[in-house]
């Protein structure tokens, strides 16, 4: 999908189409109607914090305004750009809706996240017809049809790229962006794809690219000319080779069209460091919308959990977890909420926090049962409270 979060958000604000907007950061920053009917929204010089950017539109890349960034730091290289918070809720019905509308055409998927997907189109009718005088004109038609589907459905627009396999497919999908399609062939790679940077490889990051400048390979042409042999012996045996095959554009993998959870989570960093006592009124609400969440989301996948976890990052950047597994898997969002509390007592909270997080592990598919012999705690018992 392309610049999933902030579409969705342009959908929401369409006077905001074509404008710079950066998507990141907490509440403190929703739009606002003013008197006049007028919308307010907030810009990258209004921000204080230690927030990053999740995502931004086109134009505020062209800014050098990028996903990952600190809100601060973009804020003093583009400080007119528009900032709106995030909303995960919305951006996973939307992710749900462009999927559904993606397998009534093409139903072999491997999902890879919210906002991208990998279709298998071997044995989709038509995909492998020839149109006219195009031998791919088939599958670029049936691209083209999940293109409009997609749009039917949600009103976004995709970005496809067609390929022998999915490592090409991933490269592609991001060369014509915005509501872009790429169908390549094999032997096409030499004279797309290998003239550009080998970074564009996923797989291949900045300190494997670096590594690579510092023996003049820049371009996945460079590297498909290295010597297998010298490429094992630098990078490693695994990481050498694969490397050489995916300059070739050699990928075996199969889609995987179904995946088991291990966890789900949910976290959150904080504007500002909040201490566990001075500051529990504040988070202890944090810690139960947290849980509920979790709950939420539990219950939309259809798993239960037995071993609950919480995650804090202290002002000092260390990491802490704590976890505990109850006697019977659940959903429930005042039970993980109770064991979530248990796990938080048995940490240090003598340091400020900069994040807090829920976890659940040990999912199994099903409905849970109530635990039993436990006593009745209340709710809104308060977290950070030393027993």
């Amino acid at each position: 999908m392309d610049a999933f979060y902030a579409s969705v958000e342009l959908l929401r604000y369409p006077q905001l189409a074509g404008h710079a907007v950066a998507i990141g950061g907490g509440r403190l920053h929703q739009p606002s109607i003013q008197p006049d009917g007028q919308w307010r929204f907030a810009t990258l010089r209004d921000y204080v914090g230690r927030g990053v950017i999740t995502t931004s539109t086109y134009p505020a890349r062209a800014l050098g305004v990028h996903s990952g960034m600190g809100l601060m730091k973009a804020a003093a290289l583009a400080p007119d750009v528009v900032l709106l918070p995030v909303d995960f809720d919305q951006y996973r019905q939307y992710s749900r809706q462009f999927k559904t509308a993606v397998a009534t055409l093409a139903p072999v998927i491997e999902d890879r996240g919210i906002d991208e997907i990998y279709l298998d189109l071997t044995d989709v009718p038509g995909a492998q017809d020839a149109i006219g005088d195009d031998p791919l004109g088939g599958v670029r038609a049936l691209a083209l049809a999940i293109k409009q589907a997609v749009r039917t459905a949600t009103g976004l627009s995709c970005s496809i790229g067609v390929t022998p396999n999915k490592l090409l497919s991933k490269l592609c999908s991001d060369l014509e962006k915005p509501d872009g399609l790429t169908v390549l062939m094999h032997d096409e790679i030499a004279s797309r794809i290998w003239p550009l940077p080998a970074s564009r490889i996923n797989g291949i990051g900045p300190k494997a690219s670096a590594r690579l400048a510092t023996h003049a390979i820049d371009t996945i042409g460079q590297l498909a000319h290295a010597d297998p042999a010298w490429l094992m012996a630098e990078f490693g045996s695994h990481y050498g080779a694969w490397l050489h095959a995916a300059a070739h554009g050699l990928d075996e993998r199969p889609l995987v069209t179904s995946r088991e959870a291990k966890s789900l989570s949910r976290e959150t960093t904080f504007e500002r460091d909040l201490h566990p006592r001075h500051d529990r009124t504040t988070l202890g609400p944090i810690f139960t919308r947290l849980c509920e969440q979790v709950a939420h989301d539990l219950a939309r996948k259809g798993y239960v959990g037995r071993t609950v976890g919480v995650k804090l990052r202290y002002d000092d950047f260390k990491i802490v977890t704590r976890s505990l597994t109850m006697p019977t898997a659940t959903r429930d969002a005042a039970t993980i909420r109770q064991w979530a509390g248990r796990c938080l007592k048995t940490a240090p909270l003598d340091r400020r926090l900069r994040l807090i997080g829920v976890k659940m592990e040990a999912l199994i598919k099903g409905d849970g049962q109530p635990l039993v012999q436990e006593p009745d705690v209340p709710y809104t018992l308060p977290l950070f409270d030393r027993p």
